[in-house]
């Protein structure tokens, strides 16, 4: 405690900082502006001098503090739709109070009160705009300073040491380290050069293995275990149904799999934006919660939706990235940019809510987890990824998302001085992305037309999947808000059979052939049998199938299991197997792919539920990938940087060489499990976490060992996942290759 004790706590906590006086000195002339332009648009309200003005806006900021008190248990009881409804209802209440009843304005109309607030904040949007005022400061402008009180109140200054420590993990989904380089070149991420360039923090890449996605690295980084993530999406001969990661049903079957309760958030965490929870006390738009637990307590929701003209002002922001994505999308064509994919669609609207809603809403959400304390908050940021999809890993627009998102961690930074824990922060990705033409502009077809030709039955019945990645957090919120998501799978086109999106029906029975693709990784089964079936089955059923898939424009090598050698690699000119030392027959089909491909394609042909073949594209001398999907930037094979993923992380943490492994001449973590144990090992120095699977209380003070140290015993070594071989019974054959004998 400060000098003067808590009577002088008291005190300060009742009298405004200067600071408090100046944010809402601001927020007052912004107000009053925004209504003074909105009453002069909107009929149906008059007022006599620019006093009342004045006074209108101080009481619908001071009546919205007032309020919320109030809206707390309908939100709590309502969840995020009761949170939803009762602050927008709340901002109206103030706006109508502060119009029908002060002296020198007049309302004539209730519904010019709904008119007055939309232009009011539409005009405080442009204004930001214009005025370049810096990221989203604006959604945590309230929980900054609520926090700046309870500090004061407590004692503390700004940035105080004796503060009990904390961590927040920041997930930048899809930005690779070669990409990160770039933007911090071209000055597109100052607060991540900042923190570099002082020292403060440093960067080291790591290797995301086959397959390169969201659910799997969020498996790895949550639970440390992603062996049961064999893709995005994936057909479970188990279940009889195709599996989609970001489906909160399927999402909460893969947490049950992968969760031994032990996760990186057991302890008190928060999760945010997240597929899997990591075992968290407290999940906001997490998929494998569900539509009800998912979506979070309503209350995290409240501050976001009450807070006068915020949500006004995201959503006319919103409004604002339609139109900068109907602009860049037509600016592609124009140029005649290659590699292209439509931009139209349902993807607007996406791009806007991803880039704007929802990241203003994450970032309300984690800002207020850090001002009440939780020990450690692990958010998901998809902007980069969404937009790399549709225009390109390294286009323009997409290196600009990066600079909302490095504006997100200067918000956040704005927050942590203040709050009740000295929070290290820790950004990551979970993946890159590589670019190239789709599969279908270079084959001429999709994967499932292709394998049905092969197959040589073009009526096959068939089910593929693909898309629908990046609705995720939408979804969860629309189940939050509305009870209702959308539909993610896609039919398979003529000669599908007809079947409900997930692969059941009553009397349908399994497909003949099931597709479901990964960025430019595609895993093919063939769920009408009892088992995985090797080459040599293969041979007998389908003679021209694997040679024929391999040899198709756009493939680069298909994997799948054999009765005598194992598993094999076959490309259009050669085959390589990957569990033994055997000489290559032909040319190296993983010639190009890296030092890892055959590591990792062992890996991932093993796994549990992986396809009984697995398909990646061909590899360009440019790097470039071809998708399965309808994706010019993607990931979840190998080639390009879809597998330089980086970690960023203070500089007195420290990563033990013995942790790293040799990739393409560099030591490297390998697996997000790798990085599961860093993150594990430093919570653990830091107090935050206990070893042994006991989860941690939250410290009272700062933890016996020097912060974010790692203690010299490793741990455990990490869990990869790796299952022993599926097959055991396998037939006999001989490989067909087109015309050979």
């Amino acid at each position: 405690m400060t000098a003067g004790g808590p009577r002088a706590a008291r005190a300060r906590r009742r009298w405004p900082t200067r600071s408090d006086l100046a944010e809402a000195g601001w927020s007052l002339v912004a107000t009053t502006l925004g209504l003074s332009v909105a009453i002069g648009v909107v009929g149906g309200v008059r007022v006599r001098s620019w006093w009342s003005v004045l006074l209108a806006g101080a009481l619908v900021a001071a009546g919205a503090l007032l309020l919320a008190p109030a809206l707390r248990p309908l939100a709590r009881l309502g969840g995020a739709g009761g949170a939803l409804v009762a602050g927008v209802a709340g901002q109206l209440v103030v706006a109508w109070a502060a119009l029908r009843f002060l002296p020198g304005v007049e309302l004539r109309s209730a519904w010019s009160v709904v008119r007055v607030l939309v232009v009011s904040g539409v005009v405080m949007a442009v204004g930001r705009w214009v005025w370049a005022a810096p990221g989203n400061g604006y959604v945590v402008e309230a929980t900054l300073r609520r926090a700046r009180r309870r500090a004061l109140a407590g004692g503390r200054e700004a940035g105080a040491a004796a503060r009990p420590p904390g961590a927040v993990v920041v997930q930048l989904d899809g930005v690779s380290a070669p990409v990160l380089d770039q933007a911090r070149a071209a000055g597109l991420v100052p607060t991540i050069d900042r923190w570099l360039t002082s020292g403060t923090h440093t960067v080291e890449p790591w290797w995301a293995r086959l397959p390169a996605t969201t659910p799997a690295s969020q498996a790895g980084f949550l639970h440390g275990d992603s062996s049961r993530v064999p893709a995005f999406r994936w057909w479970d001969r188990t279940l009889g149904r195709m599996v989609v990661a970001n489906r909160p049903g399927d999402a909460a079957l893969v947490e049950e799999r992968v969760s031994t309760g032990d996760g990186l958030l057991s302890g008190g965490g928060v999760a945010v934006g997240t597929m899997l929870s990591g075992d968290a006390a407290t999940a906001y738009l997490v998929m494998s919660r569900g539509p009800r637990r998912g979506v979070g307590p309503g209350t995290g929701y409240l501050r976001f939706f009450a807070d006068p003209f915020v949500l006004v002002r995201a959503l006319t922001v919103t409004l604002g990235e339609m139109v900068k994505e109907l602009y860049q999308a037509r600016r592609q064509r124009e140029h005649g940019v290659a590699p292209r994919i439509r931009r139209g669609g349902w993807y607007v609207p996406l791009r806007a809510l991803t880039n704007v809603l929802l990241r203003d809403l994450s970032t309300s959400i984690v800002a207020a987890s850090l001002e009440q304390g939780a020990p450690v908050v692990f958010v998901a940021l998809v902007d980069y990824d969404e937009i790399a999809h549709h225009a390109g890993p390294t286009r323009p627009e997409s290196l600009r998302a990066l600079e909302g998102l490095d504006g997100v961690l200067g918000t956040l930074e704005r927050v942590l001085p203040w709050a009740p824990r000295r929070y290290d922060v820790v950004v990551l990705s979970d993946h890159g992305q590589a670019l190239g033409a789709p599969f279908a502009q270079v084959a001429g077809a999709d994967l499932l037309d292709v394998v049905r030709q092969l197959m040589a039955v073009p009526d096959a019945a068939g089910l593929t999947s693909g898309g629908g990645e990046d609705l995720g957090q939408l979804d969860a919120l629309l189940a939050g808000l509305v009870g209702r998501s959308s539909a993610r799978l896609r039919r398979a086109g003529p000669g599908h059979d007809e079947r409900r999106p997930d692969g059941s029906g009553p009397g349908a029975g399994p497909p003949e052939v099931a597709v479901a693709t990964s960025g430019n990784l595609a895993l093919i089964w063939f769920p009408r049998l009892a088992r995985r079936p090797v080459l040599e089955d293969l041979q007998a059923r389908h003679p021209a199938l694997v040679a024929g898939l391999a040899a198709t424009p756009g493939v680069g090598l298909v994997v799948l299991d054999t009765a005598e050698r194992g598993l094999v690699a076959v490309g259009p000119r050669g085959v390589r197997t990957l569990e033994r030392d055997d000489p290559v027959e032909g040319e190296d089909p993983l010639a190009g792919y890296g030092s890892r491909a055959a590591a990792d394609l062992a890996r991932a042909a093993r796994l549990p539920d992986t396809g009984d073949l697995l398909v990646v594209s061909a590899l360009t001398r440019e790097g470039q990938v071809h998708a399965f999907e309808a994706q010019v930037g993607s990931h979840g094979g190998l080639g390009g940087d879809q597998s330089w993923a980086f970690l960023l992380h203070p500089a007195s943490w420290t990563v033990a060489d013995e942790r790293r492994e040799p990739v393409d001449g560099r030591r490297v973590l390998v697996g997000a499990e790798a990085v599961f144990e860093c993150l594990s090992a430093w919570l653990c120095a830091a107090g935050l976490r206990v070893p042994g699977g006991m989860r941690a209380d939250a410290p009272d003070g700062p933890p016996d060992e020097p912060r974010g140290g790692v203690p010299d015993a490793s741990p455990d070594e990490p869990r990869d996942g790796t299952p022993g071989r599926v097959l055991d019974d396998r037939g006999g054959g001989a490989l067909h290759r087109p015309g050979a004998p």
